[in-house]
């Protein structure tokens, strides 16, 4: 399983409003970005017309996880399966089929590209 999870502490931002800043940098940054609350937290995916399609199959987008209180929360960025329409999709289904997929790309490109890419906007967004 290839994901990433970052947490923060004593930071003071509303997870609510982190998903928010972080969706809008992502969809300045090219990313095609949908997002729905779920009870586990706020749950993102977004898709890049120019990701290379060895990194990624074309059904799959990063699926960002936004969860915890405004003094402790995690970021978890994954691969998932691109959801249509992630608003309307039940929750109780969305957390069942799993948010991350095992993906069959190296390791080292997928660091790679999450540390300096949405994992760098994700810090930024926080402070």
């Amino acid at each position: 399983m290839a994901e990433k999870v970052l947490r923060f502490q004593n930071k003071g931002k509303k997870p609510s409003d982190v998903a928010t800043q972080l969706a809008q940098k992502l969809s300045t940054e090219g990313y095609k970005v949908q997002s729905n609350n779920t009870p586990s937290g706020i749950v993102m995916q977004a898709t890049k017309a120019d990701i290379p399609r060895d990194l990624i199959a074309a059904d799959r987008a990063f699926t960002i996880l936004v969860a915890g209180n405004p003094n402790d929360f995690t970021v978890n960025i994954g691969i998932g399966k691109l959801m249509q329409n992630l608003g309307v999709m039940a929750a109780e289904t969305l957390l069942l089929s799993g948010l991350f997929l095992a993906v069959d790309v190296p390791e080292m490109l997928w660091t790679k590209h999450v540390e300096e890419g949405i994992a760098k906007n994700v810090t930024e967004v926080v402070g």
